[in-house]
């Protein structure tokens, strides 16, 4: 039976529908991936309008009807994240992260770690519109595939358990590699396992700093790991 409901989400994607419509791809925080249509939304005199901006944190309720899009009858803002839309790196960071949600997590199963995470990488990009960078940004990522289920192996050799001369990564076997398990992998420095570490066990808001080129082969990393076993290829991180 068409019902209404209620729930929490981020605008990650929104689509022009129809002369005046938007087609939105939600990430709430009890519903997982919800799509919804905004009717009227694109009119001048809409009141829903400037509330269902990609990148929003908004309350909503929402019809479900007997098609596969709800239909959104009422939003409050939570966070419109105002400050980092007038930066273009925060911009480009926020994009991405709102991305890798998308593609990562495209069921209705809800992962309250993703959505808090998303919510808090905003805010901090918010917060400090421009200071962001790469190396926070990666952090999101390895955050945000430890919460989808795919964080790579990193303690010890993914092949055989070796916890001593990790020098590569292979992303068929998930994770750093042994000397002795090599073959397929690419060179992994110190400074890169270091920061992949860190950036799992640190809170997002104190994210490692690293060398570029460590930063390079962590994105590789996670990246080709991702897109291996996950079956997803996200844009390497700017």
């Amino acid at each position: 039976m068409p019902a209404s409901f209620k729930t929490e989400a981020v605008v990650l994607r929104s689509i022009r529908f129809g002369e005046a419509d938007r087609v939105l791809h939600l990430y709430s925080a009890d519903r997982g991936r919800i799509g919804a249509v905004a009717k009227g939304v694109r009119r001048i005199r809409s009141r829903m309008g400037g509330r269902l901006e990609p990148l929003a944190r908004v309350r909503l309720v929402l019809h479900q009807g007997r098609g596969d899009l709800c239909t959104v009858t009422s939003v409050d803002t939570v966070h419109a994240h105002a400050a980092l839309r007038e930066h273009r790196a925060s911009l480009e960071h926020a994009a991405a992260a709102c991305e890798a949600v998308l593609r990562l997590f495209d069921s209705a199963e809800p992962n309250r770690a993703a959505y808090n995470l998303l919510c808090h990488q905003l805010a901090l990009l918010d917060s400090e519109p421009g200071g962001a960078g790469r190396a926070q940004s990666l952090a999101f990522r390895s955050k945000l595939a430890l919460a989808a289920g795919f964080a790579p192996e990193l303690a010890s050799c993914a092949a055989c358990g070796e916890a001593d001369h990790l020098t590569g990564f292979s992303p068929v076997a998930g994770g750093v590699v042994c000397a002795s398990c090599e073959a397929g992998s690419f060179a992994l420095d110190a400074e890169t396992h270091k920061f992949m570490v860190k950036a799992l066990a640190h809170p997002l808001s104190e994210a490692p700093q690293a060398p570029d080129r460590a930063l390079a082969q962590a994105d590789r990393a996670l990246g080709e790991t991702l897109e291996h076993h996950a079956h997803v290829r996200l844009r390497r991180v700017g």
